[in-house]
């Protein structure tokens, strides 16, 4: 992305949304996804819409700084599942708190997160793309 280049943040805000109630749906009626689909896709979606949400916020920052902090923000809430605490295990026994925090630290997830955050950067980059013609 060129300096001066901004992302239009009705599109991105529309996909964060999308994205976001995409994700919701694949855990409410997973019980009709094939099982490797309902073991990853949700957290797939989660880092795609944490990449597009950064993307909104920082619409002119280059695709790879938002990439990056996607990237670090999704691994740092994994890692901060391995730390057990009564107060963030109760917070992550609410619904909101257990969809923004996750229950408990999978190397899986990890995987999950880059093909979502790399999937946002394709996406992206695409968008910009278009913009440009």
């Amino acid at each position: 992305m060129k300096k001066g280049r901004e992302r239009s943040r009705i599109i991105y805000g529309l996909l964060t949304v999308a994205v976001l109630l995409l994700g919701l749906a694949s855990r409410r009626y997973s019980v009709w996804l094939p099982p490797f689909v309902h073991a990853y896709v949700g957290d797939v979606l989660w880092a795609l819409m944490v990449f597009l949400g950064l993307a909104l916020l920082l619409n002119r920052q280059s695709t790879r700084t938002v990439a990056w902090l996607a990237m670090l923000f999704s691994f740092g809430i994994e890692v901060g599942q391995l730390y057990h605490a009564p107060w963030i295990d109760h917070l992550r026994a609410t619904r909101l708190g257990g969809l923004l925090l996750g229950f408990g630290f999978l190397w899986t997830d990890l995987l999950c997160y880059g093909v979502g955050i790399a999937i946002g950067v394709l996406l992206d980059r695409w968008l910009l793309a278009s913009s440009r013609r």
